[in-house]
C-alpha cells in the first residue's frame, strides 16, 4: 500500500500568468483559492470540497485581457501538482466514474489515470456566459489539466439550460470521479494497477 504524503506544490510563472499552486490528494478539502476570476474560485472552491483534496491556489495573469490563460494555466498547473502527488500511482484504484445532478442539469465523467493524455468532452449549450465568465473557458481548463496529468478524461453534459449549473456540475462531477480514482485500494496490496507494471 502506498505510504508517505501525496502532496505536491508548483510554480510556474509564464509572461502571461504566475502560478503557485499546491494540493494534497488525502486532505478534507480545504482550500485557499485566489485566481483574480471570482467564478473560477467558486469552481475551484467546489472542485477541492468534492474531490477531497486540500488545494491551495494563487494566480496572477493577464486578466485584464482575458481569462484565458488564467484558467487553462491553473489547470496544467494542478494536473502537473496532482500527477507528482501520485508518485508511481502504486495502489490507487486508478479509474473514477461519477454522474451526478445539479438541478435541470445532469453531468457524467469517467477518468483513468492512465499516463496516456485525452480529453473527450461532449458538452453543448446555447448560453455560454455567467456574468464574465465564458464557460467555454472550462474546455480549455479541462484540455490542460488532462494533458498535465496524462490521463483519459471523460466529460459528457447529458442535458441541462443554466449555464452556472452546467459550469458547476462539470467541476463537481470530474472532483467525484478524480476522487475514487486517487484512492487508495487495500486490494492492491500496494501493486500499481496495470498489468504493465507501470503507469509512468
Amino acid at each position: 500500500m502506498s505510504t508517505g504524503a501525496r502532496q505536491a506544490t508548483i510554480r510556474r510563472d509564464t509572461a502571461e500568468t504566475k502560478i503557485a499552486l499546491s494540493v494534497n490528494l488525502d486532505g478534507t478539502g480545504v482550500s485557499e483559492i485566489s485566481t483574480g476570476i471570482a467564478f473560477f474560485d467558486h469552481m475551484l472552491t467546489l472542485f477541492s470540497r468534492h474531490a477531497l483534496i486540500d488545494l491551495k491556489v494563487k494566480a496572477d495573469g493577464d486578466t485584464e485581457v482575458d481569462y484565458h490563460h488564467t484558467v487553462e494555466d491553473v489547470g496544467i498547473v494542478l494536473g502537473n501538482a496532482i500527477k507528482e502527488a501520485l508518485g508511481d500511482k502504486a495502489g490507487i484504484r486508478r479509474y473514477g466514474f461519477f454522474i451526478l445532478p445539479m438541478d435541470e442539469t445532469l453531468a457524467r465523467c469517467a477518468v483513468d489515470l492512465s499516463n496516456r493524455a485525452m480529453l473527450v468532452y461532449q458538452v453543448e449549450i446555447s448560453n455560454y456566459m455567467v456574468k464574465d465568465f465564458n464557460i467555454a473557458l472550462v474546455r480549455e481548463f479541462f484540455q490542460g489539466l488532462a494533458n498535465a496529468l496524462a490521463c483519459n478524461l471523460h466529460l459528457k453534459l447529458e442535458y441541462g439550460e443554466e449555464p452556472h449549473h452546467i459550469a458547476e456540475a462539470l467541476f463537481k462531477v470530474f472532483a467525484r470521479a478524480l476522487r475514487a480514482a486517487v484512492e487508495i485500494d487495500a486490494r492492491q496490496g500496494g501493486r500499481v494497477p496495470s498489468t504493465k507494471g507501470t503507469l509512468a
